[in-house]
């Protein structure tokens, strides 16, 4: 059994607690999640977030709690669906969609549109550099004019599609917000 804490927002200090086999992931650290946040802000009124391979979903509740206008998490193992769907009645987050799917098929068929990408993929997988490539190839269709996309890594992706906005590292999390260099006539 895992937990994690809620730090900031309108559900600050709230306990998330997960039945899924809590070693398969990698929830994103308190000061990390705190950083990241004073990076996008405190208040995301409006935004539209996205929270690939979610996890433990903390990227998402965080983004709920700061009153982002919706969340969609997408995950694929069923204990961590069962869990999101357990936390979300828990909080009675009505504006938080939840889909049982593979990343890059969910990117292959999404036709809605994101202020805010947060991707932490497995580090022993080259996920994240496949939904880079994917986000590039399409043209990031999925993302906002000014959207923004938050990544977690291992080894750093190649980014010579997207400026890197900020970067840091805390003990073996290196994590960075970035968004994407369009050429002019791209989108």
């Amino acid at each position: 059994m895992g937990k994690v804490r809620i730090i900031g927002g309108n559900f600050r200090s709230r306990i998330l607690v997960f039945k899924s086999d809590f070693s398969s992931f990698r929830p994103t650290p308190d000061r990390v999640r705190e950083t990241i946040f004073n990076w996008i802000g405190q208040d995301l009124s409006g935004k539209i977030c996205l929270d690939l391979f979610a996890g433990t979903g903390a990227l998402g509740f965080e983004a709920i709690s700061r009153n982002a206008k919706k969340v969609v998490m997408v995950e694929n193992a069923l204990q961590a669906i069962k869990d999101l769907h357990l936390n979300k009645d828990l909080l009675k987050c009505t504006n938080l969609d939840i889909e049982k799917n593979d990343v890059i098929r969910f990117l292959s068929d999404c036709r809605q549109n994101f202020d805010i990408i947060f991707i932490d993929a497995p580090y022993k997988s080259n996920l994240l550099e496949e939904v880079l490539h994917k986000l590039v190839k399409d043209k990031f269709k999925i993302l906002n004019k000014d959207g923004l996309i938050y990544i977690e890594f291992s080894i750093k992706p190649n980014l010579n599609s997207f400026e890197i906005i900020k970067e840091k590292k805390a003990g073996i999390v290196n994590y960075a917000l970035i968004k994407p260099v369009l050429l002019e006539g791209s989108r």
